[in-house]
């Protein structure tokens, strides 16, 4: 079961996978897809975006024969992740607030 996702989420997510180490598309749509219903072709215009922002770059890396493209992230990719992560932890804070009953009306 999947809550709904919204794309600044699944943003945050892909930087999120591309911090901890450089990875590929598939390797990045797999990991996403443990909490965002996500599809490939989704997902690569998310990833061209993000680096048209300046928060990814890319390089080819040879894997069994063939040319794989790895998406690194950037200084301001780091810079997005540290704004994102604040602003998760704001919202996170306050559904979990409504959830437990500690924040009302």
């Amino acid at each position: 079961m999947y809550f709904p996702v919204s794309a600044l989420l699944i943003e945050y997510m892909i930087l999120s996978v591309v911090e901890s180490k450089d990875s590929y598309g598939y390797e990045i749509s797999q990991t996403v897809k443990k909490a965002a219903d996500i599809k490939e072709s989704t997902l690569y215009p998310i990833l061209k975006k993000l680096q048209n922002a300046g928060y990814l770059t890319t390089y080819s890396q040879e894997y069994q024969g063939r040319k794989r493209k790895y998406y690194s992230l950037t200084e301001e990719g780091k810079a997005q992740i540290a704004y994102l992560s604040n602003e998760w932890q704001i919202y996170k804070d306050t559904v979990d607030g409504i959830i437990e009953g500690r924040i009302r009306g």
